[in-house]
This record gives C-alpha cells, sequence and structure tokens, in this order.
C-alpha cells in the first residue's frame, strides 16, 4: 500500500483490505405487502410481463443496505453514506475539496488540477462514505471527485414463482378538504400475497483494492443483508423478513470456482402449488459439489 493510500484511508480501512473473492445468494420473502412498487404502472409490484415473477431492482436492495448503515454506523468515522434522501451529490463532492483543497472549496466549479490531485480527491470520497466504497460512483459532475468501480455488486431479485398483485381498496375517515359531502374518502393499495424472493451478489477483491473495502466493511455488508428490513417496516411493505443468505467465500483473489456454478448449488423447491408462506418451500445446498478452495457459509 503507498503513502497516500495510507494517509487516506484512516480508520475506516485500518483493517485488512478483503483478500478474497466472494459470491453470495439471498433469499428474502414478503407477506401482503409490495416488496418494491413500479413508479410507471400505478406503483404495483413489479412483474417480468413474460414469466408473471416478481422483481425487486438492486437499487431497491441497495437503498436497504444504506439505510441500516446510517442508522446502525451514522456518526463513525468512514461510514458516512453518500446517497441520501434528499442529499445534494454536488455537496457531498464538496467536503472533498474542502478537506483537500479548502481555499477553492466555495467555487461553484471544481475539478482535479492533475491525476495525483484526482487520486486523492477519488480516494478521499472512497475512504469517507461506505457506500461509495462498497457500491462505487460516478462522481464527475460540476463538482468533480472523479468515478470508481465499486467492489460490490446486485442482482435484480426475482420470486421464485410466479406472484399475483392484489388490488385492495381502503378507506380513510378523514376528507382532504373541507366541504366534502361524503365523510370518507377511498383508496387502493396493491399488495403481494406472498412470494419469495432470491438475489445474488458478487464481491471483487481486485476492485476492493481500487477503493479500500476491508474485511471490517465485509462484515458489515453481510450484517447489513441480514438485518436490512428488520428497521424498514411500513404498511406499504407488510412482514418482508431475510430468510436465507449463503455466502461463497473463495481462497484467493481470483476465485477457484465460476459464480454461476457455485450459486446453482442451492435450491429452493414449492412443495405445494398454491404458496403461502415460507414453509412451502424446501432448500437443498450440494455440498458435496462445492469445488476445493470454496467454503460455503449459511447465515440466516
Amino acid at each position: 500500500m503507498s503513502t497516500m493510500e495510507k494517509e487516506f484511508l484512516g480508520q475506516a480501512g485500518s483493517t485488512e483490505l478483503l483478500s478474497k473473492r466472494v459470491e453470495f445468494s439471498l433469499f428474502f420473502d414478503v407477506i401482503n405487502g409490495n416488496p418494491n412498487g413500479d413508479p410507471d404502472a400505478g406503483n404495483m409490484p413489479r412483474i417480468d410481463p413474460e414469466t408473471g415473477n416478481g422483481i425487486v431492482t438492486d437499487v431497491c436492495l441497495k437503498r436497504k443496505v444504506r439505510n441500516f448503515i446510517e442508522l446502525t454506523r451514522g456518526g463513525e468515522e468512514g461510514f458516512n453514506i453518500y446517497v441520501t434522501e434528499g442529499g445534494v451529490l454536488n455537496e457531498q463532492h464538496r467536503k472533498a475539496y474542502q478537506a483537500l483543497r479548502p481555499g477553492d472549496a466555495d467555487k461553484k466549479e471544481l475539478k482535479p488540477k492533475d491525476n495525483e490531485e484526482a487520486s486523492r480527491l477519488t480516494k478521499w470520497m472512497c475512504t469517507n462514505f461506505y457506500d461509495i466504497r462498497t457500491f462505487g460512483a460516478v462522481m464527475t459532475t460540476k463538482v468533480n471527485t472523479g468515478q470508481v468501480r465499486g467492489p460490490v455488486q446486485f442482482t435484480f431479485a426475482r420470486s421464485l414463482d410466479p406472484i399475483f398483485s392484489q388490488e385492495v381498496t381502503i378507506t380513510r375517515q378523514a376528507v382532504t378538504q373541507e366541504g366534502t359531502e361524503k365523510g370518507r374518502e377511498m383508496g387502493r393499495k396493491h399488495v403481494v400475497p406472498y412470494g419469495l424472493y432470491r438475489m445474488d451478489g458478487y464481491i471483487s477483491a481486485y476492485l476492493a483494492d481500487k477503493t479500500g473495502f476491508t474485511n471490517g466493511d465485509y462484515e458489515t455488508l453481510l450484517e447489513a443483508l441480514v438485518n436490512m428490513f428488520e428497521h424498514d417496516r411500513s404498511a406499504t411493505r407488510g412482514q418482508m423478513a431475510v430468510r436465507k443468505l449463503f455466502v461463497f467465500e473463495h481462497s484467493s483473489k481470483l476465485g477457484n470456482a465460476p459464480a454461476h456454478r457455485l450459486q446453482s448449488l442451492v435450491k429452493a423447491n414449492k412443495t405445494t402449488d398454491i404458496v403461502r408462506s415460507f414453509d412451502d418451500y424446501e432448500f437443498t445446498v450440494d455440498r458435496e459439489s462445492l469445488p476445493e478452495g470454496v467454503q460455503l457459509i449459511e447465515r440466516e
């Protein structure tokens, strides 16, 4: 690690950088809720129109991780969140200039003077913002702090089976404005009676070197994945819970087997025609086919 990297990694990167490739498969379910509404379809649950399977976007799941980190690690050095609700990204970038070039930090437009400063600015952002260090970010706005590719990537989550989107009519005893003849108003909400979803994820140790993603950051990510719905309750999302997390840890940076081969070792099959609970699925894990140099860890 260079002197410059040590200078800007600080407390957040004081532990060793992640040195192993990792893949994981996350299973979560929803009961009478809308896990991810589609604004282009009246906020109905997202559905693959060809198969009827439900979809939850990677952006939605990253938001849950960010919210958990902000809730549990907020205020700690190195665990600020870059993409926040109502946040102004240029002002987040400006913080790097205030730290490294304070005399110019108030200018409306800012850009690095040279490649060395560009590297220092990007490194400062990685060190101070957990979600940049984890997911990466494009920060080439008018206040330019570069761009970085993050080591952690999520897929869209898909339900294992087709879901049924149910429209429920609801009433409200209060009215919006005075003079309304009726004493109540009506509305609708869309819910999924039950759905079990799977999301696959990938962590590159090579990209962890670029952003300063450490072993500690990795453990924090796993904690966030397991608990991301526990403090995200709402009437819209109903009962949502992480049911299973299968983590494949390689013994090297390059990895010991293709990701798709590992993730295919974990399967969940329904045991009844109409699925209405997690108990209607049976999980199988083919541990005997696990390649040498790969460790499978199951978290619930």
